[in-house]
């Protein structure tokens, strides 16, 4: 019963947002507890309060920029279109453009990246980030950081990451880096 709902589950998220599935299939064909778990744990990419969407989505992008080729990136673009983040934000994230980002994504973007690189930035970030949006929406952040990394790093462990693709933003594609100039952390928006 609860293999035949997730199956459910998986194929209506693969047909609502055009994304291959089939790893979480096989985890799911190989222990069903461990797909329970994974479940479990990728839960905690959806808490986002107190923040503006594009702010939590630029964050959670960012860090799927860090460990994908496209995939995990395009599917995080097609959820940040859906909750209305501005294609023009979208595509400046992608392209490495910090300095054409709204203020506030571009303070998100950089905190990301100095987390991600363990880079010292980090904290004076965090506290202006924290004097914006308080501690709830540092939490998101860290949230929203956290579970982007948990499906590029599944997908890659179970022998799925090898297909990269061109990202879209609203039907044209976009020159996208990987992860962005990590000397850029730190530089002023």
């Amino acid at each position: 019963m609860f293999s035949w709902i997730i199956r459910r589950k998986i194929n209506a998220f693969q047909a609502q947002y055009d994304y291959d599935m089939s790893y979480v299939r096989e985890l799911l064909d190989v222990s069903p507890q461990a797909a329970m778990l994974y479940s479990r744990a990728t839960s905690l990419g959806r808490f986002h309060r107190g923040l503006p969407a594009d702010v939590y989505f630029v964050t959670k992008i960012a860090a799927v920029m860090h460990e994908d080729c496209g995939p995990c990136v395009q599917l995080g673009v097609k959820m940040a279109e859906q909750a209305g983040v501005a294609p023009a934000t979208l595509r400046a994230l992608l392209a490495g453009e910090l300095e054409s980002l709204p203020p506030d994504c571009a303070l998100a973007v950089r905190f990301a990246r100095a987390v991600l690189t363990r880079d010292a930035e980090a904290e004076p970030l965090r506290e202006a980030l924290q004097a914006k949006f308080g501690k709830l929406g540092v939490v998101s952040l860290a949230c929203a950081l956290t579970s982007a990394r948990i499906y590029p790093t599944m997908k890659y462990a179970l022998g799925f990451g090898h297909a990269c693709v061109r990202v879209t933003v609203a039907g044209k594609h976009v020159d996208t880096v990987r992860f962005p100039n990590p000397a850029g952390v730190g530089a002023a928006a």
